[in-house]
Parts: C-alpha cells; sequence; structure tokens
C-alpha cells in the first residue's frame, strides 16, 4: 500500500509488532526515505510566547497574534501560513477567554482538520488518523483519569457551532496523541519545544539498534516566493544500507540504557516488550556496566555503593539544574567522580552521565579546560556504546568540539568537529541547519589549525587578540533536560 510521495515505502503486517513499514527499494546511509509535513502540531505550554507556532523555531522578537494574543510567529509569512490550523483556534480561544494546556490544542487542531477534510486518508498519508493506535485499553487508572480530565477540558473549549464528535472518538484522538505524539526540536536541535502528529512516521516500529533515524526540520519559511521554500517536516532517514523488502525501525528511546531498562521504559510508555536482537541478547550491557579490571577489581558490593551513590547523585545535581546552582553542580560532579573513578569502567553509563552533565555545566560557566577534558572522556565511551551514525552521538561529539576549540584545542577540537560533521551529514543532511553551523566550524578551524601547524605562538597571539576585541561567546545555558525523546509523553 502506497500512497502519493511515499512510493518508496509499504505497509505491513509485522508479526508480532502489528503494522509496520517495508523499503520498496534500496536506500543507502544519509539517504531520506520520506518526508513527511505534520497532520497537527502545537508549542508546548510553557515556550508560547519564545516559539514560532509554524515553524518552531525560538526568535528573540516574535509576532504577536493581535486577535486571540496567544500564538506567535516569527514574520508575517510564518502568521500567513498558520492561519488556516490557527483560525477555529484563535476564535475559541478568544471565546473561551485562556489558551488550554498543549493536549487539548492538538486535540483541537486535529479535529478541526478532520471536520474540514474527513477522517479518511489524507493527501500522502498512508493510514488515517482513525487507524493510528490509541492504546487506551491499556491505560492505568492514573493514565484513565488524566484522560477523563482531558476529555472534559477539551469539551469546555471545543466550540458550539463547530462539528460534535463522540465521547469515545474523543478519547481515541487523546490516545493517539498519548501513544504517538512526535516530539519536535528548536532549529538547534537541543531542545523539545512540541508536539505533533505525523501518521506515517507512527508506522514505523522500533528497534534498540534501528536502520533509520527521524529528524525534525524546521523548514525555511523565510523564502517562501523562492524555489528554496520548504515547509516544516519530519525526515526518515537511512542509517545503514537498507534492501528492499526490509523493515524500517526507528528507535523510541536512548540506546544509552541497559536493556532491561530500556525494555521497562517501552512497556511503560509504548505498551509492547522489545523483542529484538539487542535486548534479547543484552548486547552492549557489559560496557554499559563496566567496572575496573586487574588487581584492583572492585567487589560486587563496592560498586553497587557506587551506583547508588551516583544515582542519589543524580537526584540532587537535577535539583540544583532546575534551581540554577550550576556551582553546586559542578561541586557534585566533582564528588561523585572522585568516587567513580576508581570504580567503575569508562563506559559505565553512571559515570557518562555525569561527565555529560559536568562538561556541559563548565563550559556554561566558561571553564572550558576542565569541561574539554571531561567531554573528550565522555565521547570515547559514547563511540563504543552508541550506534556509529546515531544522532545524539553526533550531537555529543559537535559538543565536545565546541568545548576544546573554547579551550583552545584546536586540534583535538577541528578532529571532533570533522568527525561530528560525518555522522551529522547521515543523520540530518547537508542542508540541514545544524549542519550548516557544522560546516563553517569546521572550515573556520581547518583555517586556524593550519595555523597553528605554522607558528603555534602566532597562533595564540592572533586568537588571543581575537577574542580581546570580540564579545565573549557564552554557551547555551544547560537544559535540565536529556536529547529531545523520539515521542512525546506527558508528564
Amino acid at each position: 500500500m502506497t500512497k502519493g510521495g511515499m512510493e518508496s515505502v509499504e505497509v505491513f503486517t509485522s508479526e508480532g509488532k502489528g503494522r509496520g513499514l517495508k523499503a520498496q527499494k534500496e536506500f543507502l546511509p544519509g539517504d531520506v526515505i520520506f518526508a513527511e509535513p505534520a497532520y497537527a502540531a502545537v508549542v508546548f505550554d510553557s515556550l508560547t510566547h519564545v516559539i514560532c507556532h509554524t515553524c518552531f523555531k525560538r526568535q528573540e522578537r516574535l509576532h504577536r497574534c493581535g486577535q486571540c494574543k496567544f500564538a506567535y510567529y516569527c514574520d508575517r509569512t510564518c502568521q500567513r501560513a498558520a492561519w488556516l490550523n490557527h483560525k477555529n483556534e484563535c476564535s475559541a480561544i478568544k471565546k473561551h477567554g485562556k489558551a488550554p494546556s498543549e493536549n487539548i490544542r492538538l486535540a483541537a487542531r486535529i479535529m478541526w482538520k478532520i471536520e474540514r477534510e474527513g477522517s479518511g486518508l489524507a493527501e500522502g498519508c498512508l493510514v488515517s488518523i482513525d487507524d493510528l493506535q490509541n492504546h487506551v485499553d491499556n491505560f492505568g487508572e492514573e493514565e484513565k483519569k488524566e484522560l477523563r480530565a482531558d476529555v472534559e477540558s477539551f469539551l469546555e473549549f471545543w466550540p458550539p457551532q463547530s462539528q460534535q464528535f463522540g465521547m469515545q472518538y474523543i478519547s481515541h484522538i487523546f490516545g493517539v496523541i498519548s501513544c504517538n505524539g512526535f516530539t519536535l526540536s528548536d532549529q538547534r536541535g537541543l531542545q523539545a519545544v512540541g508536539v505533533g502528529i505525523f501518521p506515517n512516521l507512527c508506522q514505523a516500529n522500533h528497534d534498540c539498534w534501528p536502520n533509520c533515524t527521524v529528524i525534525f526540520n524546521n523548514g525555511n519559511h523565510e523564502a517562501v516566493r523562492s524555489m528554496f521554500h520548504t515547509q516544516m517536516r519530519i525526515e526518515l532517514r537511512g542509517l545503514s544500507k537498507i534492501s528492499p523488502g526490509d523493515e524500517l525501525t526507528v528507535s523510541y528511546v536512548d540506546f544509552l540504557n541497559v536493556s532491561e531498562e530500556r525494555r521497562k521504559q517501552l512497556k511503560k510508555q509504548y505498551y509492547f516488550d522489545c523483542a529484538c536482537e539487542h535486548c534479547k541478547k543484552q548486547i552492549k550491557d557489559d560496557l554499559m556496566l563496566a567496572v575496573k579490571e586487574g588487581e584492583s577489581k572492585p567487589s560486587a558490593e563496592t560498586v553497587k555503593d557506587v551506583i547508588q551513590f551516583s544515582k542519589d547523585t543524580l537526584e540532587k545535581i537535577n535539583k540544583a539544574r532546575m534551581e540554577g546552582l550550576y556551582h553546586e553542580v559542578v561541586k557534585l560532579c566533582r564528588e561523585c567522580l572522585k568516587k567513580q573513578e576508581p570504580v567503575l569502567g569508562d563506559t559505565n553509563i553512571y559515570l557518562l552521565r555525569i561527565l555529560s552533565i559536568a562538561s556541559e555545566v563548565l563550559s556554561y560557566l566558561q571553564m572550558f579546560e576542565e569541561a574539554a577534558d571531561y567531554a573528550k572522556r565522555m565521547v570515547d565511551g559514547y563511540l563504543k556504546i552508541y550506534h556509529p551514525s546515531n544522532a545524539q552521538l553526533g550531537m555529543a561529539v559537535m559538543r565536545a568540539g565546541v568545548t576544546h576549540w573554547h579551550a583552545g584545542l584546536i586540534e583535538a577540537g577541528h578532529g571532533l568537529i570533522c568527525k561530528a560533521y560525518a555522522i551529522l551529514l547521515i543523520t540530518h543532511g547537508p542542508s540541514h541547519p545544524i549542519t550548516k553551523d557544522l560546516e563553517v566550524m569546521r572550515v573556520q578551524t581547518e583555517m586556524e589549525l593550519r595555523m597553528f601547524q605554522q607558528n603555534e605562538f602566532m597562533y595564540y597571539k592572533m586568537r588571543e587578540a581575537a577574542l580581546k576585541n570580540q564579545k565573549i561567546q557564552v554557551m547555551p545555558e544547560p537544559s535540565n533536560e536529556t536529547s529531545p525523546s523520539l515521542f512525546h509523553k506527558k508528564e
């Protein structure tokens, strides 16, 4: 079964998994298998005033809708592009007196689209919104309680003059959002800023070691009248060679967890038992739980104590980060690393988590040399664990490269930036804003490296002079979240 623009893939029944997608032709690493615009999408409640409601880009100055005073846009181009989806919402918000939560807004946008176009197959869709899984029957008591509250809030918001839907159908839509809502990120790809429904993507089954990745592309609305205009979309891209007939898989969760924890997470959030090769054979679990070897190998009791200390420290770190106490975070990381280093192996996930936090926060505090050391150790561990073309690996290597550059370690910095660029060419593609930024960094560090190799003393003198004449570039404020998850789950 194929439909407009989706000729390269086919929906099929996957044994033990239900529906799935398989390739109709050969794909190579980095190939775009398909691109899909959102069926409906909304900005998170906490970011409605700083993120464009059309392209989901973060901007310093946004234009507010003069009618509802709720929606914000980059410019008139984005505002005009949004009007079809915002028109009913705008009127409903004015009458309701305030905007409802993101879940209610997304459900309403889906319903208004159904009202306009019907619930059958939309253009370019392989499945209809009615055919998407809702898993309402699998909901626990707490989830059912939240569902009832959402339905009640929806009915209060939904205009009486709009098409009326039954309670069962409204519940179906909220179930679809709960199970299939895809996380949308800002143009830097570092912060989750919204949630959308992409029916074709929903057909891709999970594998902890997938052959595809999903990237959100904010599009280029500035060139709306030119051949370069592109709309906001997701792209399913190949990570390895894919043959005709191969199932197309993506990872719903971060791989940086032992198989038992990934399976628990998948069961809790997506209601299935993962039977992928990596989970069945517990591949790489030994690396993620590695301890020091040799004569000084620690006892099982010592390892258990250090792991528990690491878990407790991570909780304290999260609390300190929430309060913006970054020097306290650094102190906690250093104390934890002192306990971990004699006991845990270089690829142990608890060590890697602390190294990741420490490098990010120290970079923000402009303590680049120490940050670079932690970032290098983190990347060395990640390279042994992650798929070589994993998007999160690419982003981590890029951040490590930038940290090394700030520390004046030009050779290591350039090497890491080149490595990140090679990964992101596959996962994001050459036209993605992040890849373009990385290409600029790669060219700049290559020029600096040549200068460094010709005359090290002169390079540092010129670098020092250049930095003195520039405003200090502050690294992004550390985020309290890890890299955005593939699918958004309501907290």
